[in-house]
């Protein structure tokens, strides 16, 4: 004979009710949705009325709305027990309801009913009672149908038979499993399902979901948000199911898991960032020690392809985006064009090479720590050309020349950008001993046009609105208006070969609390 599974679980009440032991006892595992389970709860409490002073009788009950329910329709003498975590259904192998075990002293299971067979009922009645006759059941046997098929029980259920299994393993792997034919194609399969960016996918087998969990110390059950516009809930284990696919390895998983916390913030707010019809999409800057370590690019071809890390992890973010949040092109994710960097963008800062302070202590953080940082940005990176400037105030100035087109020559106060330095001018910079401040003032300098100038007119309707103007006296069309609102808006890093002098820009989209605010988050490495 097989065990009962011991357990500790709460009744309606809230009190805390353990599992029988030495003695013998009744044990029923039910839910609300089930008919035959409603059937049988008449049933259910005349047992109890009976038995219940001989031997402990626990009726268990699988959902915690639908324990109340039932006990608000049948109003029965017994208080039913919370299994709505399933685990006790699960340990006890139940696979349909209801399943009424009885118990011997030793806590071994005597006899088992599945569903309702009346005569079994009876005779389990008549066996419990001490002078074998039904007197002592308040029942009318014959208002009960001969017989009702139970209902499948939730813990057999392929949506939370996968999570119980592994719980009781002690795996960390909770998600549930996909099976497909022997010759189906598992590539394919994951196009048709809908879960690939249009590139393929590295199949999330359990080992290798195992093995990316290898690549943290958190909890892989450790809730870190929940992903707009669905809201799926996004743990630790769903990130690494994501970054197989995208193809990382275990060591790049602290970076994505940073990533996938900073755009869950309110400040990022991805919802707004996957919606506009602007295109806009994540780009990822990871400075300190770890870029080093899982060999990220920040030199030669930093922003393009070739770097597996650089690459995979972008990417990975990505996946995260549309197969926990739910944003897909044509649904929620609203894109007019779209661009390449919904796919993938992620590099490192070449901080060896910047002579200024790299982006993460700028942002609060110390030197030491490795840190990600997420803005949003509509397109790029678009390159700005200066082969010929020898001074920093020259070179500047050509960015900031360069950097009116973000948006429209005439969207001024509109968005922020981020700037890649080449190493080459940065050397150009550093002639003049030019400063990060000293860039963006220039930038803001030169890129600065009178109100007037910003007007709509017949060549071009962005820019200012003509009846807006129209309202301004001479003075206020003549004041200078710098491209950007702040200077802290032109976010400065440096990558790329020390070979090229071409740097490059990224446009932002709305930015403040009506838009995206950058976000920066420690990585936590494992230890």
């Amino acid at each position: 004979m097989a065990s009962a599974p011991a357990y500790q679980l709460e009744n309606l009440a809230g009190e805390s009710v353990k599992s029988p032991h030495g003695t013998q006892a009744i044990i029923c595992f039910i839910k609300e949705d089930c008919p035959t389970c409603k059937e049988v709860m008449p049933v259910l409490d005349a047992f109890y009325q009976r038995f219940s002073q001989q031997m402990p009788m626990h009726i268990i009950g699988q959902t915690q709305e639908g324990n109340a329910a039932l006990a608000k329709a049948y109003q029965p003498g017994f208080s039913i027990l919370d299994d709505s975590a399933l685990q006790v259904s699960f340990a006890a192998d139940i696979e349909t309801v209801p399943t009424l075990l009885v118990l011997d002293q030793a806590g071994q299971i005597a006899s088992t009913l599945v569903g309702f067979v009346k005569d079994e009922w009876q005779q389990l009645a008549s066996s419990l009672s001490a002078d074998a006759s039904l007197e002592g059941v308040d029942l009318d046997w014959t208002s009960l149908p001969d017989w009702r098929p139970g209902c499948g029980s939730l813990s057999v259920d392929p949506a939370n038979e996968p999570r119980l299994r592994a719980m009781a393993e002690g795996s960390p792997i909770r998600a549930r499993r996909i099976d497909i034919g022997s010759k189906d194609d598992e590539v394919e399969f994951m196009f048709d399902q809908g879960f690939s960016d249009g590139l393929p996918l590295v199949p999330p087998t359990p080992e290798r979901v195992l093995a990316m969990l290898s690549g943290t110390a958190r909890d892989s059950q450790e809730v870190l948000g929940e992903m707009a516009p669905n809201l799926g809930v996004v743990t630790v284990e769903k990130v690494a199911i994501n970054a197989v696919m995208a193809g990382c390895k275990p060591e790049y998983l602290p970076v994505v898991l940073a990533a996938v916390e900073a755009i869950l913030t309110d400040d990022y707010n991805i919802h707004g960032v996957m919606a506009t019809t602007m295109g806009a999409s994540p780009v990822i800057v990871v400075n300190g020690p770890i870029r080093h370590r899982i060999g990220m690019n920040m030199g030669m071809s930093a922003l393009g392809q070739g770097n597996r890390a650089n690459a995979t992890i972008g990417r990975a973010v990505r996946l995260v985006v549309r197969n926990v949040g739910g944003a897909r092109p044509g649904e929620t994710e609203r894109s007019t064009l779209g661009n390449p960097m919904k796919f993938t963008m992620c590099f490192a800062e070449w901080e060896e090479r910047n002579p200024w302070t790299p982006l993460h202590v700028e942002r609060g953080f110390e030197a030491e720590e490795s840190v990600v940082t997420v803005f949003t940005m509509s397109s790029g990176p678009t390159l700005i050309v200066d082969q010929d400037s020898r001074t920093g105030s020259q070179l500047a100035g050509t960015l900031g020349q360069g950097l009116q087109a973000v948006m429209s020559p005439k969207a001024y106060f509109a968005t922020d950008c981020l700037l890649v330095v080449v190493p080459e001018h940065v050397d150009t910079f550093m002639r003049d001993n030019y400063k990060k401040e000293d860039i963006r003032r220039r930038i803001q300098e030169v890129s600065a046009r009178p109100v007037r100038e910003l007007v709509a007119d017949e060549r071009s309707a962005t820019g200012i609105k003509a009846e807006s103007a129209a309202k301004m006296d001479e003075a206020s069309l003549d004041k200078m208006m710098t491209k950007f609102r702040r200077d802290e808006d032109i976010h400065i890093v440096v990558a790329g070969s020390d070979a090229g002098k071409f740097s490059g820009a990224f446009h932002g989209w709305v930015t403040g609390n009506i838009g995206s605010i950058p976000v920066s988050r420690k990585i936590e490495e494992v230890t």
